[in-house]
């Protein structure tokens, strides 16, 4: 319920509608996070460097933690809660997992956001497309090598369904 220093926000995310009450200068990643309890998209720097908060807008990678809430009204977002697909893992989860290109995890779900992004994109990336897309997302844990096997692990995959 909005108060005097709120506004309701009606925002898609992950296909469904949602609405909460933020300030006008709630962040989505504040949004998502505190109003919605999407808690997937992870709080980490809070100024735009690390990642960690990356969902897509619309198909496009954005920092949820730079956005505002009420600039995202009308226009889909998905976060990683909503990357599965009818209970199944997206193919990008699962080869992350398969070639151990996850560590604390933390960055995790900003890398997938950014690679689906990518795949959707383009579907044959090459590496250096791949570093490219997912340079915006930092990761302390790993060098990067198992995360890129696992966008090209997921790539081919996805073409061989298709």
């Amino acid at each position: 319920m909005p108060t005097p220093t709120t506004v309701p926000c009606r925002l898609r995310v992950n296909g469904d509608e949602r609405e909460c009450a933020v300030a006008p200068a709630t962040t989505l990643l504040d949004a998502l996070r505190y109003a919605l309890r999407l808690t997937g998209s992870k709080q980490g720097c809070d100024k735009g460097d690390c990642g960690a908060c990356t969902v897509l807008l619309d198909g496009e990678p954005v920092l949820a933690c730079i956005t505002l809430a009420l600039a995202c009204e009308g226009r889909q977002v998905t976060t990683i809660e909503g990357l599965a697909e009818r209970g199944r893992l997206h193919p990008l989860q699962d080869a992350l997992d398969r070639t151990g290109g996850a560590q604390c995890g933390f960055c995790t779900p900003g890398i997938l956001m950014s690679a689906a992004a990518l795949l959707a994109r383009n579907p044959g990336p090459t590496r250096e497309q791949i570093a490219q897309a997912l340079s915006g997302n930092l990761c302390r844990c790993t060098g990067y090598t198992k995360i890129f096997e696992a966008v090209e692990l997921a790539a081919r995959e996805i073409a061989e369904r298709t």
